[in-house]
């Protein structure tokens, strides 16, 4: 899930390499991670958009498209619940740093979802 963030969520095949049932492959994911596969994968999203936004120029509509969402609105919605500012808010307040990755990673990532 966190190489191929970009692409659908797909639990049935997940649950296949992890030699489980998609609803026990669910319930012990929630266990082990504290959220659900998809809210997972929502958050890795967004964590690369947030990147995105930081450090490159691509519009907000082909930073949703490359990070895997497939409408905007829903892109947009689901940012502002992690992140609680708009793309286009966040991008405004934030600028590049010149820093190693993973610690900008641990500096910015979102600390809950909702």
């Amino acid at each position: 899930m966190d190489r191929e963030f970009a692409a659908p969520l797909n639990v049935p095949a997940l649950a296949r390499i992890a030699l489980m049932s998609p609803t026990h492959f669910t319930r012990s994911f929630r266990a082990t991670f504290g959220e659900t596969p998809h809210r997972y994968l929502q958050r890795r999203r967004i964590e690369r958009a947030m990147a995105l936004l930081r450090s490159t120029s691509v519009t907000v509509t082909d930073v949703s498209t490359q990070v895997g969402f497939e409408s905007l609105g829903t892109f947009s919605r689901t940012f502002r619940a992690i992140v609680g500012v708009s793309p286009s808010e966040y991008r405004a307040r934030t600028r590049p740093v010149h820093v190693p990755v993973c610690f900008v990673k641990a500096w910015s990532k979102p600390s809950s979802f909702g």
